[in-house]
C-alpha cells in the first residue's frame, strides 16, 4: 500500500534513472495509492486530444507520472541530489532535512 513519503508537491526533485536521467523538475501531484509523481518538464508523452467546448483539439504535450523511486530531492545547497531524513524540533514539530548538506527543506 501508501507509504510515507518524504517527497511532497512543490518540492524540486533531479530523476536519476530512466529516459528523463538528469533532468529535474518541481513535483505537480503525488499519486500515494500508486507510488508515483508528476514532474514538471518530465516524461513528456504525447496525446491526442478530442475537441471539446471547453478545449481546441489536437496533440498535446503532457506529464505522465513516474516512480518515486526513480527521483530524488534536490539539495537547497548545492544543487545536487541528496536523501532527505526527518529530525523533531524542541517543541516537538517534524521537520524535513537534506542529509547532504544538513539544511532544512521548506514545506
Amino acid at each position: 500500500m501508501a507509504q510515507q513519503f518524504r517527497i511532497k508537491k512543490g518540492d524540486l526533485v533531479s530523476v536519476i534513472s530512466g529516459k528523463d536521467k538528469g533532468k529535474s523538475g518541481q513535483v505537480l501531484k503525488v499519486l500515494r495509492q500508486d507510488n508515483r509523481l508528476i514532474v514538471q518538464g518530465v516524461n513528456l508523452v504525447k496525446k491526442h486530444q478530442k475537441q471539446t467546448m471547453a478545449q481546441e483539439g489536437g496533440i498535446i504535450q503532457k506529464e505522465a507520472s513516474i516512480h518515486i523511486s526513480n527521483v530524488a530531492h534536490v539539495d537547497p545547497v548545492s544543487k545536487k541530489p541528496t536523501r532527505i531524513g526527518i529530525q523533531f524540533l524542541a517543541d516537538g514539530r517534524k521537520i524535513r532535512v537534506a542529509k547532504r548538506s544538513g539544511e532544512t527543506i521548506e514545506s
